[in-house]
């Protein structure tokens, strides 16, 4: 059974101080997540030091970005063994906003995708469409050849340590958000792609993830749904108590089944 996965991207916000503030105040709410995944993404100026405060517990740590390169010339790229020195597990890689405001191709999405796996880290894979390809039908067409290029050269071994986040980009910081049906029918065609690709046990077990404006209010009619496996979070995981009620509705539906 697929476990919930609630992971909060911090983005350009929290000085290393407010950043392990935060991570006190979770850190001391561990017990009230069992059942759940939860992970957070600090900037990288806060990563070692919120490291210093979730060492040991069952909270995971992430980077927003990967390098695809293990080391070299690449000022101001950082890569997956130092993330990893610094207490990192997993990291995002394609979130919509490196595609669009930073030019990321699928392509090099996909070597950042596999340097992860390379370094045994995870990769969280961000694809979806804006909402001129939603209101031209294109969500699908979209999703399926960001999922290609981004995959290229995995297996179903690789597809079991990563998770694969559908974030419409229609719906981030714009206070608009898919519908739980909406929702759920991209999920179940992510999906079922997963399974042609490689293989529907695989596809079954992938976890994924949705992220689009997700707040303690939507976050459980989201949730409920049967191909939604969590959620990645931007805005609403800023706040302790925003971040920690949508930990919860994932708690009690998982608890539910």
């Amino acid at each position: 059974m697929r476990k919930k996965f609630i992971c909060g991207n911090w983005k350009m916000n929290k000085t290393t101080q407010e950043a392990c503030q935060f991570a006190s105040e979770i850190r001391g709410m561990e017990k009230k997540f069992e059942g759940v995944e939860v992970g957070i993404c600090p900037p990288y100026t806060a990563l070692q030091a919120v490291h210093g405060v979730l060492d040991g517990g069952s909270i995971l740590l992430g980077a927003q970005d990967v390098a695809w390169a293990q080391d070299g010339a690449y000022t101001g790229e950082v890569s997956p063994l130092m993330l990893k020195e610094v207490g990192c597990t997993f990291a995002l890689v394609g979130h919509s906003e490196r595609r669009t405001l930073l030019d990321e191709s699928d392509e090099l999405i996909n070597r950042k995708l596999l340097s992860a796996l390379q370094f045994n880290m995870t990769p969280l894979l961000c694809v979806g469409e804006s909402l001129d390809e939603r209101e031209r039908g294109m969500t699908e067409r979209v999703v399926e050849t960001q999922l290609r290029g981004c995959l290229a050269g995995t297996d179903a071994k690789a597809l079991s340590r990563m998770v694969i986040a559908y974030e419409p980009v229609w719906a981030i910081g714009t206070g608009r958000n898919a519908t739980p049906h909406e929702a759920q029918e991209v999920h179940a065609f992510v999906r079922r792609f997963l399974a042609g690709r490689f293989e529907a046990e695989a596809s079954q077990d992938a976890q994924i993830l949705y992220g689009g404006s997700v707040t303690p209010k939507n976050a459980a009619a989201l949730l409920a749904q049967p191909d939604i496996d969590g959620a990645l979070v931007g805005g609403a995981s800023l706040d302790v108590r925003s971040f920690t009620d949508i930990i919860q509705a994932a708690r009690e539906i998982a608890q539910a089944v």
